[in-house]
């Protein structure tokens, strides 16, 4: 864990969720006369500004660079695309699509704001661009990846509050995480939803999914033609990336793991495996 100073800039908000939460409109600033934390070395640009009323973890996205002297780092690989920034269309479609999502039931962040700041960053391309960020809150701040830089207390701490609808009486924690990850991809696909970034990175440890900025839905879908056609193709991998995560878990807790009964999970909702044996 990091402490992040910061300074604090005008905004406009792009984007409410009716939310009354305080608005934290931080950059990262070596010279500023405010804190963000930094969970972890594997959260580069989303830092925690703040805790909710309840006791949820208030994060906020595209504030620069936890690494380096600079706040910000553009390479030129993706146009735009700078280390540290999260790009306004980046943002509203994780927006959108985080609350599209939560309204189907899956356990995920409650979003707050998309701001843009009255701050311009003049990229090495002659671009101009004012910085956007996303702000949402969490039940746990760390991701399944975090887990090389957790005690093991608080892990379990974590993994002891899991819950199913339907108690099957599992004695492997890693069963729980897999019998509700498995359910939150049906639910996905079923709505014609495709995440495209299923990963450790991108679920808390209260198995939480977040990060929605590479999704897409029947409400929004990509803009491009040549990726619209390929969505299809691109879902059958979310299940062994699924099915990755849950192997990782299991690791993490020094669980053995049966991949008959994780298999047979998969078939239970509807995704056969040895469809994809050659």
């Amino acid at each position: 864990m990091q402490i992040i100073p910061c300074s604090e800039y005008p905004y406009r908000v792009i984007h409410n969720s009716s939310s009354k939460q305080i608005i934290y409109p931080y950059l990262r600033d070596l010279k500023g006369n405010k804190d963000m934390i930094c969970i972890t070395p594997l959260h580069g640009r989303s830092f925690v500004v703040g805790k909710t009323e309840e006791g949820r973890y208030i994060v906020s996205k595209g504030n620069g660079l936890s690494y380096t002297q600079s706040s910000f780092l553009h390479t030129g690989e993706f146009c735009d695309g700078t280390w540290g920034l999260l790009l306004r269309q980046d943002a509203e479609r994780d927006f959108l699509i985080g609350q599209e999502i939560e309204s189907l039931g899956i356990k995920t962040n409650h979003m707050h704001y998309v701001l843009e700041l009255d701050f311009e960053i003049n990229l090495p391309n002659g671009h101009k661009l004012k910085p956007t960020l996303l702000q949402y809150d969490v039940e746990s701040p760390y991701r399944i990846c975090d887990a090389p830089f957790m005690e093991h207390e608080l892990i379990q701490a974590e993994i002891k509050k899991w819950q199913l609808k339907n108690n099957r009486g599992y004695d492997k924690y890693h069963m729980i995480a897999a019998e509700i990850l498995i359910s939150n991809l049906r639910i996905l696909h079923d709505n014609n939803i495709l995440h495209n970034a299923i990963h450790e990175q991108n679920y808390t440890w209260s198995l939480e999914l977040l990060d929605f900025e590479l999704a897409c839905s029947s409400r929004y879908p990509y803009e491009k033609e040549d990726y619209r056609r390929h969505v299809k193709d691109l879902l059958p991998r979310e299940i062994i990336q699924t099915y990755v995560i849950i192997n990782y878990i299991a690791g993490v807790l020094r669980e053995t793991v049966s991949f008959y009964d994780i298999d047979s999970l998969f078939k239970e909702y509807d995704f056969d495996l040895k469809q994809f044996n050659y």
